[in-house]
């Protein structure tokens, strides 16, 4: 995937928190806060159920539109 150079501001507690996490781990800076930002948008979780997805694309096509009927449902 594509990495695209960003510039963020940050409370000072949050950097030296990345900065601790990344020497521990032998991580660039960059590399822990792109895992901290892909765990809390959900998406390592959607890489996960993608890659072992076995359904056809009808299937999955149907699931996704009984789950968004379902989440209307529920908005109402």
């Amino acid at each position: 995937m594509a990495k695209v150079r960003t510039t963020l501001t940050v409370d000072a507690e949050v950097l030296r928190a990345v900065k601790v996490r990344a020497a521990r781990t032998g991580k660039g800076d960059s590399e822990v806060i792109e895992e901290a930002l892909r765990r809390d948008l959900g998406l390592d979780l959607l890489e996960r159920l993608w890659t072992s997805n076995d359904l056809a694309e009808d299937e999955a096509m149907a699931l996704a539109q009984e789950a968004r009927r379902a989440a209307r449902a529920q908005a109402r």
